[in-house]
This record gives C-alpha cells, structure tokens and sequence, in this order.
C-alpha cells in the first residue's frame, strides 16, 4: 500500500501535550503531502495525546486565555479551531473572539491528529507508548529515549516536546513543604479535589501567587460544590492580577523596531513610548502589547546575557501582567469575588507555617518588613511552572544536559529557561547541532522569551517537522532545476526566495532577491534592486523580465519594451524552462494579447505554482489589471496554489485579500492577522485588513490601525498612496471632512503623488469627496425640495480636481491601456466637467479590442457624459444597468463604490427619493457608515409642526 516499511524512518516525541501534539500532526501532515511512509513513536504515561497540563482540565470554567481566533493548529488555516467548534456545536455562533474552555481545545488536538493519521491512509503511523522517558543517547543511525521501565525507543530523530515545566516549590519553608495541607501542584490529577471536598479546619485558603495559575485555581474553588464561606488569600511580590483581555477584538499595532537599539535601558525606553503612542491614539495599551508580541524574539536576541538576566530579575513581572491576559469572563468573575470579599490580593512571601490543632495551618507571611499571619485550611502552590530547568529534577532533561565522553548532549540557555538550539535543532555542549534532536514551545524561552503559547508552539511545531524531515526523508531534487553548467562541470545555482533556481551569478542573485522580497512585501525599492541585478549580470534574463513584467503590471519605473527586449536576448543565452517561460508570458501580456496572454500566465503558473513573479501579476491585489475580467478564476487560482505555498505569509497575505473580496471578512482579518504576525511589513496583509475593517463598518479603528502601520511597519510600503486613500475613505464614512482634506493635501495632492497612482486615488477620492457631500447638498436641494434638507451646511468644497488632471500624462486620460484605468481616467474628466474629452475617451473605449473596455467601461463613459450635462434619470439608468458587471474592470469593492455613489447623486438629483433611500438603507444593512446616514436622514419629509393650542 505504500512505502517499504523496512526503509521508513522513524520520529520519536517524548511529550504527548500540546506541543508533541502538534509536531506530531505536522510530522503527518507534510509526510502525507510528500509522499512519505513515516512511523512515529509517542512517549507519555498520559492516556489520550492533545492534553497535557494545560488542556488536561476538566473544568469548564478554565478557559484558554488566547481567543479562539488565534488558537488554529495550522498556520495556513487561521480559521481552523473557530469552524472546528461550530463543527462541534452547530448552534454555537461561529466567533472567533471568543475564550474557549482549555478542555475543548485539547479535544480539537486530539480529533484533528487522529483526522490528519486516518487521511494518511496508513502511510504515517503513530504508536503512543505511555510510559515517561527518562534518558537520551545518540545510536549509530540516530538517537534513542529510554523509558523508566529501561524501554529504548529508537529513532532517525528524537524531538523534546516536554511542555511546560512542573510547577517549581523551592520557595516554601521546609515546614509547609512537608505539611498533608500544601498543595505543590494544582495541576497534579485530583490535587484540587480534597481541598473541595474539605469540611473541617479553617475555610480559608493561601494561594501563593498571583498569575493565571491563581486565577484558574481561584475559579475552581469557588464554584458549586465549594465552602460558602470560604475566603482566598491571593499573595505575591507584586500583588497585582493579570491584565485582562478587551472586551472586543482590537488589531495589533506592530511597531517597526529597526532603530530601537539593542540595550535593554534602549528597549525599555522604546517599548515605554511605543504603548504610550497607541494608547493615546487607540484609548487602549493592549494593542501596543500585542504587537511587541511579534517582534519579542528579535528583541530579545539584542540583549546581552547579563541585560537578560536583569529583565528577568526587574521587567519580567510587569511584562507578564500586561502580555499573559485572564480572558474578560474570568477577570469579572474575580471582581466579583473581590467585591463580595471572598478573594483578598496583596503583597507577601511566605516565611513560615505551623500546623493547627483542628487541621490547616498558621502562615506567616512576610511583607515590607513585617510579618502577618493567616490561618487557612490548605495552601496552594499558584506561582506557576519552575522556570529554570536545571532545578526541576526531571530525569530526561537531566540527561539531556549530562556531561558524557563526547560532552553534553545540550546546554542551558539563558537562565536554565530551555536549552540552546539553532532553530529548534538542539546545540551540544560545542555549540553543534550534529545530533538529530530538536525542541520547540518551553524549553526555548531561554533564546526567544516568548515561547509557551499556541500561537508560538504551532508556528515552531511546522517548523520543526519541515526540519526533521528535509533531514531524515528529504524530497528529490531533479538535477536539471539546481544546476548550471560552468565550461564542462555542473555548479549549484543561487535560488530565489520561495527555493526556485535562476540562471544568474550569486552577486546578482543577492540583489534580485533583495528587490524581490521588497515587491513582495509591497516595498518601494524593488525595481531599483532588480536593476541593479540586471547591471551586475545583462546575461540575467530573470531580472530583465521583471522589469518588463513590473512596468507594465503594477506602472514601476520602467522601460518595459527595451526591459523585454533583453530579457528575451539573455534567455536565449542561458535559462532554464521556467525562466524561458516567464518570458513568453512577459511578451504576450506587453504586447497587450489580453486573453492570450492570460492563458500563457495561467499555464506557466500551473507549471510553476512558486513563481511569485507570475502569481502576482495574476492576482494583483494593488494595481492595474490582472489575469482574467473573471472574478472566480482569480479565486479559484489563488486557492489552488496552497499546497504550493502552505503556510508562507507572502500566500496567507494573498489569501486575506481574496477572501474579503468573496466578502468572507472573518476569514479575511484572520488570514491577514496571522501573515502579518510572520511578517509584519506585509503590505498585501494589511491592504486585506484594511478593507476588512472598511466594509465591516470599523472605520475609526480602520483609520487609526492603518496611520500607525503606515508609520511603523509600513514605513517602506510602496503605494504609499493607496494605503493614504484607504485611511481618507474611513475618514469620509465618518464625515470627518476636515481630516480627509489635511490628508489630501499632505500626503495625495499633485506633485506629492502623480501618474497613474494619482489618478486611481486622488482623483477618484475628490469626486466622491463631491458627490457625497457638497454636491448631495445642493441636489437635495434641487431635486427634492420637500426634504429634511443639507446634510452638509457649512462644509467648504473639496479641493479642486485640475491640478490633478494637469499633472496627468496625455495619454493616461485620452490612451488608458486597461479597463480599471479607463474607468478611473472617465471619472476624473467628469469631475472635471470636462465633456469633450469625455466623449473622446468612449470613442477611444469603443475601439478597443479589450471586450470590457468596448462594453462596460463605455457604459459608464456614456453615464458620467448624461450626467455632466445633467440628464439625472438617463445616468442613473445606465450606471444601474452597469453596476452588476462593473467587477470586470478590477480593482475592489470599495474602489468601484464610487459609481454606486454617482448613481446615488444622480437619483437625488432626479427626484427619485424612494430608490435612492433603497440604496442607502442596503449600503447601511452592509456596514455602518455615518455619512451614508447623514445622507439618508436628508432624504426624510419635513413633518409639519402641530400646534398644541
């Protein structure tokens, strides 16, 4: 049925919770995707895998303190858990900001493994031993676990996937460690039950230690089945509870954190005014700290051993109250305990405990210099997991650290907080990582810091099982993909981002991938790299059809006719299939063969799904055309390329924008939250989420999010004016006139953008400007005269439009050479009122042999001409009867609402108030938009005032 069983490699995990779990579900997944036979051996006395100490509970009350939205197991698939749970209960809504129980989630483990194993169809085996390891050794062919009972348990590759780390209890006086009374771990099966349970001694009860431990521990020993009059005392250093959570979904504000420096007083000072930044424009700090989350790990490799070990000693504590959050349920549920005096939280370190007559104890607790005492039945241990891993006393990890004739077969990382790894790969005792063993999730907070939560482990659990098998079962590579020959020998070639090989020197590689990343991440600068890995190499026929390719698609500064020409006298010289492909596809696309040229790009990306090039000039989600007038097809094309991409961020970016665009907005946000979260610079991501946030109605938080990416992260974004249009729609939905004005001006207005940019968002953004406001005034006025009247009265006029236009090439507005810049150049020379060249540009649209261009654009032509000569009800009619095509031309949703809005004013001006109020009450069902109810009320009929007399 498959592979030969006698040549399968063999992965052995020592750990069955969530982060074994996981590598072992991603282990399955890519060897399914490989075509690999792999067995995979479970080391853990647990009885079921996907549990382990957090998700073990059973206690519906312990809910997971990450919302639903970020708990998927699979990176590429954000939404994963959140269908799982309405899988689940198909009554439940499908919420993706929702705290689910800890309980549930390793359910979702447990069933999504087993799925991923049944899917294999036995190629993939996992057998669970349950047993604990105890000891490591290397073998011959690779390394070995021994289990307490002395089992060896051999395998190609062993992966250390032990959890958290057992609560630590070294803090106790020796008289509380050894008291019947004190419970040292709450998460030990049953440790909880006898303190339920308990009736005699006193009622109360010590938790020592103020985290989500505590929390979790206070909740379960407060609900049915507990003393009534029981009262916690909740004691730590601080004395201060975690943070909790909003209350509602906030975006992450991701601060760019290239000049922050790398002293930890440096960072202290940064991460200050950074929260103190985005509180003051968000109301909130936890958007700031959500986005530390992501760049924690760069940080955290800045600092020195010492500064660590000072942010640990000094920092540690506030960092965790404001990152590790209690989900809001639980945060009112401990209020209320706190109002009704049941939970009492101060400061205080246990110093001594003396047993009571009648059972419990008398503890002394020490605190500014003094010490009080509190008589409480039991005492639990909530300071959490003991983070230094050379104390806990576990027999594998000792081992693993043991020094041995060829030394250690690892080394504590900062602190004892985990071990040294290169990448999750485990470094021996010489700084190598020759041993086939590998760790992720807590033992590697000593290197990342941030390392315990989900959406960490899974990131790493994919990672780790990518790892092991391109070691163990690495994927044949044809020779003909990875070599070039030089005189009479083969020699390796440099390979672009995504692994593809080109036909170039490495110097010129170096560049042409640098400029490439920049395109992808939408950078300005692209081009210039690419032209400097055409001058290091004129032979590279890759970069000279980029160029082409970049000039013609998305209007980059190039010569595309002579960019074309070399790339296609280089690939006659050297390139491979792929390369002589793209440039077939760069000619026919130049030579404006639109549906040929569509279909020679779909092939090619069919043969060469990572060709990113390719792909974005199919699926542009910021330009000017695209492959196909078919909105399906894109759709389609985009999710056929998953298994190509998986999880890389520069796909899931492409995968947000497609799906907002199906309207699929929870999807959307999800996909472009997790891409941003692997690459914060992402501008494909956050053009999805903008338009999310927009046609969702969240337009103060749109505008406020996208600002401070545009300043951060986004500092090199290319567009830069798009990215500025988007922030002035929010602006108008909320009929902030004034703001879009001092946008307009500062960062839109002639010569800060020009070309074609300034005429798909300048332009396009005055005449909705006018046809929403000043001018919806003066048609109510005109045609409905019986109406509440101005929605606008004293709002001075949006700048004028000509400067615009004056600063426009010819031909953009007389020659444009697709049908969305067609649409764009009409709308501009109608608010303009410019009648003559109006009429000249359908004429011009009406030869096309652009079958979009010839129909719909000219449609709209002929519309925007009845109205600019004030014939309302004909441009009303021929705007209604376009609208339902008008998703041929390109561009988004949000982009071609501007004709919705043109037929809107055409209505008013009409006389027809009942389907212009149909309009605007659908548009508001859709999302909220303040200025769209202005509008509507405008339309409302004076009532007349009734006397009372």
């Amino acid at each position: 049925m498959g592979a030969n069983r006698r040549h399968r490699p063999t992965v052995v995990i020592a750990g069955g919770g969530a982060a074994g779990s996981l590598v072992a579900l991603h282990l399955v997944r890519s060897a399914n995707r490989r075509s690999a036979g792999l067995d995979l051996v479970m080391v853990d006395p647990v009885d079921r895998w996907g549990r382990g100490v957090a998700f073990g509970t059973t206690h519906d009350q312990h809910l997971l303190n990450v919302p639903a939205s970020g708990m998927s197991a699979l990176p590429e698939d954000p939404g994963h858990f959140v269908n799982w749970r309405h899988r689940d209960d198909p009554e439940a809504p499908r919420a993706a900001y929702v705290f689910a129980p800890r309980k549930q989630f390793g359910r979702y483990l447990d069933e999504t493994l087993t799925e991923a194993l049944q899917a294999s169809l036995g190629e993939t085996t996992l057998r669970h031993v349950r047993k604990p390891a105890t000891a490591i050794r290397r073998t011959t062919l690779g390394a070995a676990l021994v289990t307490g009972d002395g089992c060896e348990l051999s395998g190609d590759a062993v992966v250390i996937a032990t959890g958290l780390p057992a609560a630590g209890h070294a803090w106790a006086p020796d008289s509380l460690r050894d008291s019947a009374f004190f419970v040292p771990d709450p998460w030990a099966p049953g440790a909880l039950d006898v303190v339920r349970r308990s009736a005699s001694g006193p009622a109360d009860v010590l938790l020592v230690g103020a985290g989500l431990t505590m929390v979790d521990v206070a909740l379960s020993l407060t609900g049915p089945g507990n003393r009534d009059d029981r009262v916690l005392h909740a004691v730590s250093r601080h004395g201060r509870l975690p943070s909790p959570h909003a209350a509602e979904l906030q975006l992450a504000a991701i601060p760019d954190i290239s000049d922050w420096g790398s002293s930890l007083a440096d960072l202290r000072r940064e991460v200050a005014r950074h929260l103190a930044e985005v509180s003051d424009t968000t109301g909130d700090w936890r958007p700031a700290m959500d986005g530390l989350r992501f760049r924690i790990s760069a940080l955290w490799e800045r600092l020195s051993e010492a500064e660590r070990e000072e942010f640990l000693a000094d920092d540690a504590g506030a960092w965790n109250v404001m990152r590790h959050r209690m989900p809001p349920t639980s945060a009112s549920h401990l209020d209320v305990l706190q109002a009704d005096g049941r939970l009492r939280v101060g400061t205080g370190q246990v110093v001594s405990a003396e047993a009571l007559p009648t059972g419990g104890l008398r503890v002394g607790l020490a605190d500014d210099g003094e010490t009080r005492f509190v008589e409480v039945g039991w005492v639990v241990n909530c300071t959490g997991p003991q983070a230094d891993i050379r104390l806990l006393g576990n027999p594998l990890l000792d081992d693993l650290l043991r020094p041995r004739g060829g030394g250690a077969l690892a080394v504590a990382a900062t602190a004892g907080m985990g071990v040294r790894t290169e990448r999750g790969r485990i470094l021996d005792s010489s700084g190598n990582a020759d041993a086939p063993l590998w760790t992720l999730g807590a033992l590697r907070r000593g290197e990342l810091w941030e390392s315990t939560a989900i959406p960490e482990i899974r990131t790493q659990a994919l990672a780790v099982a990518t790892a092991v098998l391109d070691a163990i079962a690495p994927l044949p590579r044809r020779l003909s993909d990875g070599r070039l020959v030089s005189g009479h020998h083969p020699v390796a070639r440099p390979r672009d981002p995504l692994g593809l090989p080109l036909s170039t020197t490495a110097e010129a590689a170096t560049a042409y991938n640098a400029g490439l990343e920049r395109v992808m991440k939408v950078q300005s600068g692209g081009e210039e790299l690419i032209r400097e890995a055409a001058l290091l190499d004129p032979d590279f026929a890759l970069a000279h059809a980029a160029l082409a390719m970049l000039g013609h698609e998305a209007g980059a500064d190039a010569d595309v006719k002579a960019s074309l020409e070399a790339a296609r006298k280089a690939v006659r010289k050297r390139g491979d299939d792929r390369e002589r492909s793209l440039v077939d596809v760069v000619g026919l696309r130049v030579k404006d063969v639109r549906r040929t040229g569509a279909q020679a790009l779909m092939a090619h990306i069919s043969e060469h799904p990572r060709d990113v090039l390719a792909v974005s000039a199919a699926v542009p989600t910021i330009a000017f055309s695209g492959v196909t007038d078919v909105q399906q097809e894109a759709w389609d094309l985009v999710d056929g390329l998953a298994p190509a991409y998986g999880d890389h961020w520069w796909y899931i970016s492409l995968l947000a924008f497609t799906r907002q665009d199906q309207s699929r907005f929870d999807e959307a946000g999800l996909l472009a939250e997790s891409a941003l979260s692997c690459e914060p610079s992402s501008g494909h991501a956050v053009h999805a989420q903008t338009h999310v946030l927009y046609e969702t109605g969240q337009h103060e938080t749109g505008r406020v999010w996208l600002d401070h990416w545009v300043t951060e992260s986004g500092r090199s974004a290319s567009h830069g004016a798009h990215f500025s249009w988007h922030a002035a729609l929010h602006e108008l939905a909320l009929g902030d006139t004034e703001a879009v004005r001092r946008r307009y001006y500062s960062q839109l207005a002639p010569p800060t953008v020009c070309g074609v940019r300034s005429l798909i968002d300048a332009a396009s953004l005055l005449w909705r400007w006018r046809v929403t406001t000043t001018e919806w005034d003066a048609a109510v006025a005109a045609g409905l005269p019986d109406r509440a009247g101005s929605a606008f009265a004293g709002e001075a006029a949006p700048p004028p439009i000509e400067p615009v236009l004056e600063a426009l090439d010819h031909d953009l507005l007389a020659k444009p050479q697709t049908p969305f810049v067609a649409l764009h150049a009409a709308i501009a020379l109608a608010a303009a009122g410019e009648r003559q060249r109006l009429a000249d540009l359908g004429h011009h649209c009406r030869r096309s042999r652009d079958n979009t261009v010839r129909t719909i654009v000219v449609a709209v032509c002929d519309a925007l001409g009845a109205a600019v000569e004030a014939r309302w009800a004909e441009a009303a009619s021929l705007i209604a009867d376009v609208l339902p095509v008008l998703v041929k031309v390109g561009g988004s949703a949000a982009q071609r609402d501007v004709i919705e809005e043109t037929m809107l004013l055409c209505l008013v001006n009409a006389g027809d108030a009942a389907r212009a109020t149909s309009v605007l009450s659908g548009r508001l069902d859709r999302r909220t938009s303040p200025i769209d109810q202005r509008r509507l009320d405008s339309l409302t009929l004076h009532r007349p005032v009734v006397s009372s007399s």
